[in-house]
């Protein structure tokens, strides 16, 4: 897997202080999407072990929130074979985390049969705290939203693992 960007101390995705990982590629191709170059699956740069211990050291400051996943698409079935083991280790290592994951998939759709259902989907649901679902429609934007981009996406809480 590829990563297009990863932010530190982002405060636009998602509740509180957090880094946020942009993974390379996605198969929606959302007319007015905001990161284009991320449906390509070879854009940016290849998502490490050094990477990953990167990411993790970001996360232990008592200030960050927490990590969020988006892209790209962190469901595509490709992504979702890399992410889970991740999300697992920063499940392990810091259990006062949330996670954050946006999609262009609706729950429905990942818990259903859709082209982004694997054998790491209903793991990979169970380590987050908050979905943001649905793709985006450009029809439907609306910039007073919070956390989303158009007004059909949801705001999941997954559990409620803590208050944030």
């Amino acid at each position: 897997m590829n990563y297009a960007n990863i932010k530190y101390n982002d405060i636009a995705d998602g509740e509180g202080i957090r880094t946020s990982l942009f993974v390379s590629g996605c198969t929606h191709h959302c007319k007015g999407c905001f990161n284009e170059e991320a449906w390509d699956f070879n854009y940016g740069k290849p998502f490490t072990r050094e990477v990953e211990d990167g990411i993790l050291e970001s996360l232990k400051p008592s200030y960050i929130a927490g990590l969020t996943l988006l892209g790209g698409e962190p469901f595509e079935p490709a992504n979702q074979r890399v992410l889970m083991p991740f999300l697992k280790r920063v499940r392990e290592q810091l259990p006062d985390k949330n996670i954050w994951c946006y999609s262009g998939y609706t729950l429905e759709e990942l818990q259903g049969e859709s082209r982004a259902h694997c054998e790491c989907t209903e793991e990979m649901l169970s380590l987050l705290d908050v979905l943001v679902d649905g793709e985006f429609v450009e029809e439907k934007k609306d910039i007073s939203l919070a956390f989303r981009g158009s007004a059909n996406q949801r705001i999941l809480r997954m559990k409620e693992r803590q208050t944030f």
